[in-house]
């Protein structure tokens, strides 16, 4: 394997390019590790796994697109069936534990928040969400979701995560010739989207907080009058 910087982890074709003959390999280690290993939160899931699929209709680094496929799949629900038995079995000691380089206790709240909005689907929807998507299962865990819901949804999300994607990879790389010099823009806008939903949680959270913040202000200005009154 050639010499890789640690910014290049970020570049899903870098990575598959580094990984050399064991791309295929790696690359359904990497989508278990984010599926369900708290260490792979940082793992660029989605365009990996659209990069794969693309590179894969060009036989590029020994991809072949019917194993990528099924072990991707494979992968991300084996993954998230992982990740709920360690929330299942050490998640409430694992979440009191202090930030540090890799862990940090927003990862866990903004898991916690996407989960209190969208109940059971959140396991599907996590799947579309980089970093929720490495916690949900483990919160699933916690929470104790009775385990054949987990499954249910488990798969169902891991269908439409791993073999959406890298299917749509494959379509396009199929459909318009050349498209490896776009993948970079393509990479950027892909990226844009995943971090769009919890943008927009962000954002109509701190709408709803806002008027409460504002009226428990004007409630403590009118105590502190009423004080001043008195005396």
């Amino acid at each position: 394997m050639p010499a890789v910087a640690a910014l290049d982890f970020l570049d899903p074709e870098k990575i598959l390019d580094w990984l050399g003959p064991f791309a295929t390999i790696g690359l359904i280690l990497i989508v278990f590790a984010e599926s369900g290993l708290l260490i792979g939160f940082f793992l660029p899931g989605d365009s990996l796994l659209f990069t794969a699929g693309l590179l894969s209709s060009q036989d590029k680094f020994g991809l072949n697109f019917p194993v990528i496929l099924v072990g991707c799949f494979a992968a991300a629900v084996i993954g998230d069936q992982v990740g709920y038995q360690i929330g299942k079995r050490a998640g409430p000691a694992l979440f009191r534990r202090p930030n540090s380089r890799l862990f940090k206790q927003e990862y866990v709240h903004r898991t916690k928040d996407f989960f209190e909005h969208h109940g059971p689907k959140t396991i599907v929807l996590a799947r579309f969400v980089p970093i929720v998507r490495t916690f949900a299962p483990v919160l699933a865990g916690v929470g104790e979701m009775p385990y054949r819901t987990f499954v249910r949804f488990n798969v169902v999300g891991g269908f439409l995560w791993a073999v959406g994607v890298t299917t749509a990879g494959y379509v396009l790389g199929e459909t318009i010739p050349s498209i490896d010099r776009y993948l970079l823009p393509i990479i950027a806008v892909i990226v844009f989207l995943s971090v769009l939903p919890p943008l927009l949680e962000w954002r109509k959270h701190r709408r709803a907080v806002a008027p409460a913040t504002a009226a428990e202000a004007e409630r403590e200005a009118e105590e502190l009058e009423d004080i001043l009154d008195d005396e």
